[in-house]
Order: C-alpha cells, then sequence, then structure tokens
C-alpha cells in the first residue's frame, strides 16, 4: 500500500486567489475536479465505481470500504475517524489542487451564482456515486427542523440508477421504502424496543420496490428507505446526517448509535422521540411510487440534432425546490451549446470529447490519489455564457449534471 493521500501538495488561504483566477480564465469558467473517495466503516463496497481493485481499502480497513465518490462537494462525510477533508471536493490546475470550497469563498457569485451565494454562502448541495454489494439499512435523513436541534441541516436526497454504472445487479437490486399503509408509531417503536433481539423486524412494515435502470426516486427528510444495491447517482441536500431503524441487515448488527448520532444527547433513549422523527404522512402514503418515482423526462428545448437532453431529478420537497439533474447525451461526431440557468457540477459516465477547453474521458479504471479527466464544475458564468460541449469518440457521451437550489423555472413537477 502506498502513501498517496488525495490532498498531497494542496494550495490554501490567501494563495488559492491567483490560481483560481488562472483556472476560471483559462478553462472559461469551467474547474476540473479531481475524485473525491469517501469510505462507509458499517458498508461493502459494490465495486462499480471505476476504483482500482487494490485501492477500496486505501483509507485502511478499520475505516472501511470505499464505496462513494462524491461530486462537486463542500460538504464534509460524518464518519467517525475521518480524515480533514473527507467529502470535499478538490479543483485542479496546472498540477497544482486547491479545495473547491474555498474556491467558492473567493468568487462565489461567478462560481454558484449571485442568488445562491447570497442566500447560502457557499454550494449547499453536493452529489455522489453511491455503490454497495447489497442493501443498507432502512434508514432516514432528519428534516431541517430535527437537524437543527443538534446544529445540522435537514437532508432531502434522490436517487438515479445511471445504466453505465449498473452492468451486474450485485446481492439485492430493490429498494424498501416508506411505512405500509396503516403502519403505526407503536409498531415502530416496538421495532426500536427489540433492537437488541436479533433482526428487529422493521422490514415487516415496510415494502420493496423494484430498482429500474435509467429511472430514479426522490426522497423527502423523515421518509425511511433502504438502498438497495444499484450503483446510484444521488444528488441531494449538502449534509451527512441519518438516523438507522433497522438493527441488523445481512446478518451484520447496525449499532443503536448510528440511529440517534443526529439527535439530542438527552433523546438517545427517548423512543417516542426517535419515532417522532418520522415524516408519518409521507411514509405511510398509499400512493407512494406516485409521490416518489421519477421517469426521465426529454428537454426538448434544450435538446436537438444528434443530442437529447433528459430531466432525471425534478420535482419539489415539501413545495422547494432543493436540487435537480439531467443527463446530456451526445452522438458521436456531434457538438453543441450546453446553456443553463445556473451553475452545475458535471460527471462522464460514457464516452470521450471535450468540454470547452477541458478534455472529457470516462475512465476504465482509477488509481486513489489519481487524477482523471472525467469531472467539472460548471460555474455559473459558464452555464450562462454557453459552453460548447463534443464528442470526439465512438460512442455516445453521455454525462450527468446536477444544480443547486431555485435554478430552473421550468422544473418539472414530481409524477410527470
Amino acid at each position: 500500500m502506498t502513501n498517496v493521500k488525495l490532498d498531497d501538495g494542496l494550495i490554501r488561504g490567501d494563495s488559492v486567489a491567483s490560481i483560481l483566477d488562472s483556472a476560471m480564465d483559462a478553462g472559461g469558467g469551467l474547474l476540473r475536479l479531481t475524485p473525491t473517495w469517501v469510505p462507509r466503516s458499517f458498508l461493502h463496497p459494490g465495486r462499480r465505481i471505476k476504483l482500482h481493485p487494490g485501492d477500496y481499502y486505501r483509507f485502511g480497513a478499520d475505516r472501511g470500504g470505499i464505496d462513494e465518490r462524491w461530486f462537486g462537494s463542500t460538504t464534509d462525510a460524518a464518519n467517525d475517524g475521518r480524515v480533514w477533508h473527507e467529502g470535499q471536493s478538490f479543483c485542479l490546475f496546472e498540477g497544482k489542487k486547491f479545495m473547491l470550497k474555498e474556491a467558492i469563498a473567493e468568487r462565489g457569485n461567478d462560481i454558484v451564482g449571485e442568488a445562491i451565494f447570497g442566500k447560502y454562502n457557499r454550494w449547499p448541495v453536493y452529489s455522489k456515486f453511491f455503490d454497495n454489494m447489497g442493501p443498507i439499512p432502512h434508514h432516514m435523513h432528519q428534516s431541517f427542523e430535527d437537524a437543527a436541534l443538534v446544529g445540522q441541516e435537514g437532508k432531502p436526497e434522490s436517487y438515479y440508477f445511471p445504466p453505465q454504472l449498473n452492468n451486474v445487479d450485485n446481492n439485492f437490486a430493490y429498494t424498501f421504502m416508506g411505512l405500509e399503509p396503516g403502519t403505526t408509531p407503536e409498531d415502530v417503536r416496538r421495532c426500536l424496543e427489540n433492537w437488541n433481539e436479533g433482526d428487529n423486524g422493521i422490514l415487516d412494515l415496510s415494502r420493496a420496490y423494484r430498482l429500474k435502470r435509467g429511472t430514479g426516486w426522490l426522497i423527502p427528510p423523515g421518509v425511511l428507505h433502504a438502498p438497495g444495491s444499484l450503483c446510484t447517482y444521488e444528488p441531494q441536500w449538502g449534509s451527512d446526517v441519518f438516523g438507522m431503524y433497522q438493527s441488523i441487515v445481512e446478518g451484520r448488527y447496525v449499532p443503536w448509535d448510528l440511529l440517534v448520532k443526529d439527535m439530542p444527547e438527552e433523546k438517545h433513549q427517548d423512543l417516542d422521540f426517535i419515532v417522532g422523527q418520522l415524516d408519518w404522512d409521507k411514509n405511510v402514503d398509499t400512493h407512494f411510487k406516485e409521490s416518489n418515482y421519477l421517469e426521465p423526462i426529454v428537454d426538448e428545448n434544450r435538446s436537438g440534432d444528434g443530442f437529447v437532453d433528459k430531466w432525471i431529478v425534478y420535482g419539489t420537497v415539501d413545495g422547494q425546490q432543493r436540487f435537480s439533474a439531467k443527463e446530456l447525451t451526445i452522438a458521436p461526431g456531434t457538438k453543441c451549446t450546453l446553456k443553463d440557468p445556473g451553475a452545475s457540477s458535471w460527471i462522464t459516465v460514457q464516452g470521450r470529447g471535450r468540454m470547452g477547453a477541458l478534455d472529457l474521458q470516462t475512465p476504465a479504471m482509477i488509481r486513489f490519489g489519481e487524477n482523471t479527466s472525467d469531472e467539472v464544475f460548471i460555474s455559473h458564468v459558464a452555464a450562462t455564457g454557453g459552453v460548447e460541449i463534443e464528442n470526439l469518440g465512438t460512442e455516445p457521451l453521455v454525462g450527468l449534471r446536477y444544480f443547486g437550489p431555485d435554478t430552473h423555472s421550468d422544473l418539472p413537477k414530481g409524477g410527470s
């Protein structure tokens, strides 16, 4: 095992402004990002995110395997024993790295747009590839109100299952979501009471949905879900709060600490409080799939001859547009001008080409610490000015990009 670190040679502080200006000028507002790897001690890597087989435990076996790659992130991963920058994206220019978070602090209006930077003073969203061999525990992410009790923010999130990263199903390509209509808070309370008696049976109160490549889901805060084993692209709010309500998964014990880690300490044994953090109406929705399932929608206004732009994440959460995402497919030999109303973070999932002056290349395998040509942050100035993208390969060039809050005036409604 080598001693390479993701932050080797990282430029920080007052030196960031100068290199950022050079990078923005040279890239026409495009910033190259390097791979951001995140391990999880309680999960089993699905091995489809292009990381070299010898590098899945590069943070150390005690930290768990790497099963996530984060995109355009200024959010910290909430892991025990984390390295100081875990979850943070780095920009790369002429062999030098600097933090996306610090770049936005320097030129937030240019990079994420005046509306977002003025309101949030940061890039308040991120996305990831989430890749597991099997299912993970039935869990929820706190609402903004509940997360504020511990000084955090809530986390709505979304799923899209890219065909390019799902050549195999792995162990369980189904996701339990919500609770069976008719379930009562007392039913869930009994599951918590039985935590140390083995499987606490909470999945008996839920239903599983088969995961379909090329589709997705929108999951509000407070809604239970036990993600299955398709590799998932997950645009979400910039928070890493969660509470796991399932005691055993595939024979592995889930510590009580992972249920209550983002709840006030004095409430860690208060079962009524813990059950009360669930959004009951959304969990027992009799039309759960209709309310949360997403089929891709072609954006006719931004598609043309040889290229198709699709909405893959859309709709609102409690009436608010928190994030959204699109998939752009460009035929070989075709070029198009991508023009969006706001900044986005791009990851290439198939093919070879260029975006402005930056190369795009989908890697077959990535070594830990290696820089790639598949990830770009499209700043607000670049997105609104228009960026030319060209397919230089022999197969379709496909990229996924996600946007921040309130970016689109024409966002499709959920259920469309």
